[in-house]
């Protein structure tokens, strides 16, 4: 069995194949998700579940690639940034929903906003729908 000359020069004497962390594979798809979660305003708490497994997933992936036949270190540090970004971002957007809304004028604005679209409701369902005449 001949050893190809790329094998020793990437530092595989033995001809093993080289293969990505699979944990840093899956940080990555868990970081790019949990970022895609975080910029629609209404999945940010997925968000924040996402970018948390990404995160270990990623610190996974690096210790993972620190061995001789598993690569993926880069891999598994765009699934770090792009986990902590999405939680930095759903996190600053929950604080700001929470801070809005225990925020008494704004609970008031939301409040005769209900109120007004109750008032617009009919008050009896037409006979149409319920099928009695």
């Amino acid at each position: 069995m001949a050893i190809s000359a790329a094998a020793t020069e990437s530092g595989n004497p033995a001809g093993h194949k080289i293969k990505t962390s699979v944990a840093a594979v899956f940080a990555l798809v868990f970081g790019v998700c949990a970022l895609v979660c975080a910029l629609t305003v209404l999945l940010s708490p997925a968000a924040l579940v996402l970018g948390v497994i990404a995160l270990i997933l990623a610190a996974a992936g690096i210790a993972m690639s620190r061995r001789p036949p598993v690569t993926g270190k880069g891999v598994a540090i765009g699934g770090l940034v792009t986990g902590l970004l999405a939680l930095i971002v759903s996190g600053a957007q929950i604080g700001g929903a929470a801070t809005v809304l225990n925020t008494r004028s704004a609970v008031d604005r939301l409040d005769k906003q209900v109120q007004k679209l109750k008032d617009k409701l009919p008050n009896k369902v037409p006979s149409q729908i319920t099928g009695k005449k």
